[in-house]
């Protein structure tokens, strides 16, 4: 997946999940940081949310079961795996380890490599659910992989 591809999706969810959280267009536009005009033009298809309003959505709703069933668990998932590669990778925090979402492709001593079984992006994550690195190319990953034990 590319980023328009997940803003184009997001685009296309954006009602469902106002809908799914109860809320008026002008309490989502206030919460999104839009104007209730530009909601309004997003959810009939006449404008974008963007990259930056995409990542604004799936952060603030990332307990959203529509972003949930769209991306395979929780859309952040997704963001951090579109917004930056392996090799300039942010620390991130420990993760469920959720089964539900990943199927484990991989494992060594130091690390497991899971794909998701809707999105198809791959996760690089320690024996202790933390991950390492997220990306749409398990070569990506395979560096830090195949590294293990040679600290």
């Amino acid at each position: 997946m590319e980023k328009k591809q997940f803003i184009a999706i997001c685009d296309s969810r954006l009602k469902l999940v106002r809908v799914e959280h109860g809320l008026s267009q002008e309490h989502m536009a206030l919460i999104l940081g839009l104007s209730k005009k530009t909601l309004v033009d997003i959810e009939k298809e006449r404008r974008s949310l963007g990259w930056s309003g995409s990542v604004t959505l799936c952060f603030l709703f990332q307990d959203s079961e529509v972003l949930a069933g769209t991306f395979g668990g929780n859309p952040t998932d997704m963001v951090m795996a579109l917004a930056f590669d392996a090799s300039r990778r942010p620390s991130y925090p420990k993760t469920l380890g959720s089964r539900v979402w990943w199927t484990t492709i991989e494992e060594n001593e130091d690390y497991v490599i899971q794909q998701n079984n809707i999105s198809q992006h791959y996760r690089l994550l320690t024996h202790d659910n933390r991950r390492i690195a997220s990306s749409f190319q398990i070569d990506d990953l395979m560096p830090i992989f195949n590294n293990s034990g040679r600290k």
